[in-house]
Formats: C-alpha cells, sequence, structure tokens
C-alpha cells in the first residue's frame, strides 16, 4: 500500500485543564480523531472526555508524557506555574513537543513563562495562544486564536488550532497574543457595561426592554455580542457562557500590566465589578453586570 493510500498518523494531544474551554476543545479534536490525553483538578470533569475516547491521568508529569501538542488551559498563572514547573508537567513533555499555553494569564506573565520555559527545555515549541470566544463557539470550533511564538509553519499545530478554531492570527513573538487578548477583553468589557447600563438607564426612564432591543437590533451602534449580552440581562439569565470573575481578572491584568492610566475606564467597570462578585454574583455570566443598579432592568413591567 502506498502512503497516499495509508490512513494519516493521528496526532497525540494532551489538554490540562478540563473545564468549560478545555473540555470543548477536548470534545473537538477527539471527534477528528485525534488521541487525547486529560488531565483536571477535578476529575469528575474528565469522565464525560473518557467516555467519548480520551485516557484521563491523575498526575500532569503522566498526562503530558505521549503528546505531540500539549494545550493548557488554567485559570490562573500560578496553577500554570505549579503544573507546568514544579509539578514536571514541562520537563515530562516529549522531545520537540509543542507547548500551547491558551489560557490569558497576562502579558508579564507570559513572558516569564516564556523565558523560564526555554530554559528548563529549550527544544520545546512554546506558543502563547490564548483565544477569544466562550463557551459556545469553543463548543463549535468558532474560536479567534490569539497565536505568536515559532510555530506558524508547523502543519500540526495548524491541524490542531483548525478543529478548535475559526481562524488563527498569527502575531508575533511569544507574548503578543496575551497583549491582543488584553486589549480585545477590555473591549469586551466596554460593551458588557454598555449593555447592562443602557438596560438601566431604560428602566429608570419606563422604557420597555423590547422598545429598546428593536432600536439595537441591525444597528450599528450596537454589535450581535453587545445585543445578546443586553437580551440576557433583559431575560436575568445569568447561566455562565463567561463568568464575571473570568472577565473581571482579565481587567485585573490589564491594570497590572499596563497601567490604570493606559485604560481608566476600564479600572471604574473593575471597581464595579469587584463589588458584584463579592456580594453574589462570583460564578455568574458577564451579564451580570446588569446586577447592581437601584432596580433590576425590566422589573418596571
Amino acid at each position: 500500500m502506498s502512503n497516499q493510500d495509508s490512513d494519516p498518523v493521528v496526532a497525540h494531544v494532551a489538554v490540562i485543564g478540563a473545564g468549560t474551554m478545555g473540555g470543548a476543545m477536548a470534545t473537538r479534536l477527539l471527534a477528528e480523531r485525534f488521541n487525547v490525553d486529560v488531565w483536571s483538578r477535578r476529575a469528575a470533569s474528565t469522565t464525560s472526555l473518557v467516555e467519548i475516547g480520551a485516557t484521563s491521568f491523575e498526575q500532569v508529569s503522566d498526562a503530558v508524557a505521549r503528546a505531540d501538542v500539549v494545550i493548557t488551559m488554567l485559570p490562573t498563572v500560578d496553577v500554570t506555574v505549579e503544573l507546568m514547573f514544579e509539578a514536571k508537567g514541562l520537563e515530562s513533555m516529549r522531545q520537540n513537543a509543542i507547548w500551547v499555553q491558551m489560557a490569558t494569564i497576562g502579558t508579564g506573565a507570559t513572558q516569564n513563562v516564556v523565558e523560564r520555559a526555554h530554559a528548563v527545555r529549550p527544544d520545546v515549541i512554546f506558543i502563547d495562544a490564548p483565544v477569544s470566544g466562550s463557551r459556545g463557539p469553543a463548543e463549535s470550533g468558532q474560536l479567534l486564536i490569539l497565536a505568536s511564538g515559532e510555530g506558524s509553519q508547523v502543519p500540526l499545530l495548524e491541524a490542531v488550532f483548525d478543529v478548535i478554531g475559526k481562524k488563527t492570527l498569527w502575531l508575533g513573538p511569544a507574548g503578543a497574543g496575551s497583549q491582543m487578548k488584553l486589549i480585545l477583553n477590555t473591549w469586551l468589557a466596554f460593551q458588557i457595561e454598555g449593555a447592562a447600563e443602557a438596560a438601566s438607564l431604560a428602566n429608570r426612564m419606563h422604557v420597555q426592554p423590547s422598545s429598546l432591543l428593536e432600536a439595537l437590533y441591525g444597528s450599528p451602534l450596537a454589535s450581535p455580542y453587545a445585543v445578546s449580552k443586553l437580551e440576557k440581562i433583559i431575560d436575568r439569565d445569568f447561566r455562565a457562557d463567561f463568568s464575571l470573575d473570568w472577565a473581571l481578572k482579565d481587567l485585573e491584568l490589564v491594570a497590572t500590566d499596563v497601567g490604570v492610566d493606559a485604560a481608566p475606564i476600564a479600572a471604574a467597570i473593575a471597581v464595579r465589578w469587584r463589588h458584584l462578585v463579592a456580594t453574589g454574583a462570583s460564578g455568574l455570566d458577564v451579564s451580570a453586570a446588569g446586577l447592581g443598579f437601584e432596580s433590576a432592568a425590566g422589573s418596571s413591567e
């Protein structure tokens, strides 16, 4: 049988962090016949992945050992450092494997991880590739991948990105992806807060929510994303696609990495959202930004 007639080699991918985003990525990779190894601090979160073909491991070092590509999608830089350095995740990777760091951990933290990774395993290709998108786009493979590092010409990496994202932007040296992610998430915060305050104004002025939505549908004043969040605010639908906690974390990273003076309105939004998270909105969707005004949107009906 010729090589052209042979089945393509099925790559091994390890997904470290099987929460909402990591779990969705692993599911899509399994559907496209990748071999997928998974690890999660909450073993229960890997159960559904194992049922469709993934292999789960108790130790990160074992989960990454046979992977060609290791994806980390972990909540903070501290957790990432703990698992990939202190728990020997990076040291246990195959020679010349690819580490794709896809969580939002900030620009300064990313640069520190890049330097440490190169010192520990100079043979491993490090890719900084946070994603723009939440639960729905992750489940449908419609994420925007903000990639940076020396991997743009690696066919295997391209194949992985094609499964989990609709588009990959290669932005330069490792760290450039994290910079773009913080800019985009600041823009996202403005849209969410704008929707929340528009809903509050409509409520205070006794404008029907349906009239506000009708004025915005198809208008250049509002993106489809902002309108979708306004609908959730009006319906008081706070089921998490992207939690207010994580959106707040990103605004705090902006202040830490760039300075409050670079985005003063973002800093003001962070103050309000921090109060909401501390007073009951933790774990809710970013649409919970609609809470905290004197009366909730839509309550005038």
